[in-house]
């Protein structure tokens, strides 16, 4: 029998005196990240996650008739909204296809009721997920640390790159033949090159869900999509072979998705401020509330890309008060997400805005 879901206050949270610092060193790095791609390439692009794969629009549906503790904030009433889904991989420059990295899923629900976070813009819920349950470090000072690696080498020796992701996935398959997975080795260029239709996107970090505690994940359900599920792509001299094979996927297939929650129920074994530590599902399931549906259509449309990818930034910060993200990492992810937004608009001289923020 499943425990009760742990209840949300204010003090699941532990907030260290060095936070603002530590935030403050974040923005500076990813400054490097920004400043040195916009102006190797003349055009600024996102601090992370910059090159996407994929701009899809669909329809999030709520599931009727969902139990109390699941019929939280968002999901609290049956309903239908528009979304729009980016998918990328992790990196802050742009990298051929072959240098194979995390994939991540950024999705904006659009027409969102209900009281807003603080300084959140617009009407929309965001969610951010990677492909993967874990977070890579312990904390924003840890990251700090990974990201000066990462900055130092920004737009630099693409080919040594891409070579060094040839011997690293090798290390990963072979860690991973012995039971052992590890997100420093696949940050670092060592992850499997999947197609990322196919792949499962975990929020990695915890959110107040309403009354409760939650982790979030979108899994692939249709056949067409479960089909795609650990498939690798061949990007040997294509550096854009996943934006192009998700493309000719998508002409032909609809996509189905469920969004999944995965509620707290005991503080010590699912911890609020560790995303290194992965919930286990046998004592906190993940739970369908909704689902997600997209139609055939092409995913590098020039004027959606236009309007999603180069227009609008994806926060997790953006959405509603009763989603509010929880823990060390997420706290450190508003000030520098904003900045890195506010950079890329001055640079481009493109204004960023939120559907339906008026701006």
């Amino acid at each position: 029998m499943l425990a009760a879901p742990v209840r949300y206050s204010p003090d699941v949270e532990d907030v260290t005196p060095d936070e603002g610092e530590t935030i403050a060193k974040l923005n500076d790095t990813f400054d490097t990240i920004l400043e040195t791609v916009a102006g190797n390439a003349g055009h600024a692009v996102r601090s992370v996650h910059a090159k996407a794969h994929g701009i899809l629009e669909g329809v999030l549906r709520i599931d009727a008739g969902l139990p109390p503790e699941l019929a939280q904030g968002l999901f609290a009433a049956p309903g239908e909204h528009r979304v729009y889904m980016r998918l990328s991989t992790n990196a802050g420059d742009i990298l051929p296809d072959a240098v194979s990295l995390p994939r991540g899923l950024a999705l904006k629900v659009l027409d969102v009721d209900g009281e807003r976070l603080p300084d959140a813009d617009g009407t929309t819920q965001n969610f951010i997920m990677v492909n993967g349950q874990v977070f890579q470090a312990p904390n924003a000072k840890k990251f700090l640390g990974s990201l000066k690696l990462l900055a130092g080498t920004t737009d630099r020796a693409e080919g040594l790159k891409v070579a060094a992701s040839t011997v690293l996935r090798g290390v990963n398959t072979a860690l991973q033949a012995v039971g052992i997975e590890s997100t420093t080795v696949a940050a670092l260029g060592g992850a499997p090159n999947v197609d990322p239709l196919g792949e499962t996107y975990y929020s990695v970090t915890p959110f107040r869900y309403g009354d409760h505690i939650a982790k979030f994940s979108l899994a692939p359900v249709s056949p067409a999509l479960t089909a795609l599920t650990g498939n690798t792509i061949d990007a040997s001299g294509r550096p854009d072979a996943i934006r192009e094979t998700v493309r000719a996927e998508m002409a032909g297939i609809a996509g189905v998705w469920e969004f999944r929650v995965q509620l707290c129920r005991d503080r010590e074994r699912q911890p609020v401020e560790d995303p290194t530590v992965a919930w286990d599902e046998d004592e906190a399931p993940f739970q369908r509330v909704a689902t997600i549906t997209v139609d055939p259509q092409d995913s590098w449309d020039q004027a959606r890309v236009q309007a999603v990818d180069e227009a609008m930034r994806f926060s997790v910060w953006t959405g509603l008060a009763a989603h509010r993200p929880l823990g060390n990492i997420n706290r450190a992810r508003n000030a520098p997400y904003r900045h890195a937004a506010d950079f890329r608009e001055r640079f481009n001289g493109c204004p960023i805005h939120e559907p339906g923020s008026g701006r």
